[in-house]
């Protein structure tokens, strides 16, 4: 299949920041094979299967979700006033009761608005396996394939329940044994480290205040012994910065590196109480952070030093986090958010509508180790590509493109190609049902919620 998309707007997102205000992309296969200004070559448009009328609209790459929780889906709208621990302690128990079926109607919902909002790879970070809840972390993968999103789900653990000096009640918790066990498994059943690959696992031990030292040591074995890539929550809230000093007299951040949890191979959640020591270990070790604005935001833990750790070097990218912790679960509008949290911190020179889509795109692909792959429109690379329409009353008479998708509202999306397929046309998703999708969801949390109250 030959697709061309001309007429439009095209912030490649390359290194030289190469822009054309009238510009052409060519698709083959799944792979981008020319990208420039002005119309394409007439023979070319003459032998595509799909030309792509693109004026009105401006394209970039498809949107990299580096953190979440897609679970989540099914308890949102809960303990709305809470600080993190405070949530999670509301939550743990309503999660107990979490099954396959739960999760994938969670999580195809999920997926699918994601896909709504022009993201075309994203994370999964699931971290609670109830005993008797079926096969959860296969649920999200199904669910991916359905909706047709580039998946990196990573097998999360806890195994410090209340008992030993944890949050979670040790209802929701692992022995170590079994958290290693399954993170093996879920490596070898569903790891595809080929180039191209539509699904690449992580290993995901869920936090300080929830993972034994043992469990962070050997699951960063696991992971290296097996090339896969290492995930955690890590300097999240004030109240984890205190845990960490109380149980382990260190920062989170020198915890972390004290078991070897920094390295080129290490994607961190949040980082919003790191100092400027850590930023630059962070830098030096390679290790990369996922910046989550609007979660930060709705649970008050704080706002991230996005551009101290950009200016040391960090690779940062953007990540909705749980759909519980934001409810709007859109990667498009973490690029707004993410400019108006770094300006709050630091100033209206802190971050540009250009540095956003930057961090949701190849921020995103660098965090996952795939910037050779994704997150920019070039040639040679996978054909992730989002097409917004930006000449609607909401955005009507924005001189800069860029700006009216980053500090305005969300744009319509006119179409989104994953590996060049059309996953949405016209605000459309063309892969599943929504009507279909939002009525699993709702029943899921019907019942999830209803196990809870027994």
């Amino acid at each position: 299949m030959t697709t061309v998309v001309q007429g439009c707007a095209v912030a490649t997102v390359d290194v030289a920041g190469t822009e054309h205000a009238e510009g052409h992309v060519v698709v083959e296969g799944d792979r981008i094979v020319a990208v420039g200004p002005g119309p394409a070559d007439p023979a070319v448009v003459d032998r595509a299967d799909t030309v792509v009328d693109g004026r009105g609209c401006l394209l970039t790459p498809g949107l990299v979700n580096t953190h979440h929780h897609l679970y989540q889906w099914a308890t949102r709208g809960l303990a709305q006033q809470d600080d993190l621990f405070g949530w999670l302690t509301t939550l743990y128990p309503i999660w107990e009761g979490l099954d396959e079926d739960v999760v994938g109607a969670a999580a195809a919902a999920g997926l699918g608005w994601l896909a709504r909002t022009g993201c075309t790879s994203t994370t999964d970070h699931h971290y609670v396996f109830p005993l008797d809840g079926g096969d959860v972390l296969g649920a999200t993968v199904l669910a991916a394939r359905e909706v047709g999103l580039r998946f990196h789900p990573t097998r999360g653990s806890m195994d410090l329940g209340q008992s030993q000096g944890g949050l979670p009640p040790d209802s929701v918790v692992e022995t170590t044994e079994a958290a290693l066990a399954g993170t093996l498994r879920a490596v070898q059943e569903h790891h595809d480290p080929t180039p191209g690959s539509m699904l690449r696992m992580g290993v995901a031990p869920c936090s300080p205040f929830s993972v034994t030292e043992r469990l962070m040591r050997e699951a960063a074995a696991l992971a290296r012994d097996h090339g896969v890539r290492l995930h955690t929550h890590l300097a999240e809230t004030v109240d984890e910065d205190t845990f960490c000093r109380s149980r382990y007299d260190c920062t989170p951040a020198e915890y972390a590196d004290s078991l070897g949890w920094l390295g080129d191979d290490v994607w961190l959640a949040h980082c919003v109480h790191v100092d400027e020591a850590a930023a630059k270990r962070f830098a030096d070790a390679g290790t990369a952070v996922a910046h989550c604005p609007t979660s930060n935001a709705r649970l008050g833990a704080g706002l991230a030093p996005v551009a101290a750790l950009r200016a040391a070097g960090v690779a940062v990218g953007l990540g909705v986090d749980g759909s519980a912790s934001n409810e709007e679960s859109s990667l498009a509008t973490e690029l707004h958010a993410a400019v108006m949290v770094a300006r709050l911190r630091e100033g209206p020179a802190a971050m540009t509508a250009r540095d956003a889509l930057a961090l949701g795109t190849i921020g995103g692909a660098r965090v996952l180790g795939r910037a050779d792959e994704i997150g920019s429109i070039e040639a040679g690379k996978l054909a992730d590509l989002a097409l917004w329409r930006v000449d609607g009353l909401g955005h009507a008479g924005c001189e800069d493109p860029v700006a009216a998708l980053v500090l305005g509202s969300r744009p319509p999306l006119a179409l989104l190609l994953v590996g060049g397929d059309a996953v949405v046309a016209d605000d459309v998703l063309l892969t599943a049902d929504e009507d279909a999708l939002a009525g699993r969801a709702a029943a899921a949390t019907r019942r999830l919620l209803a196990r809870s109250r027994r």
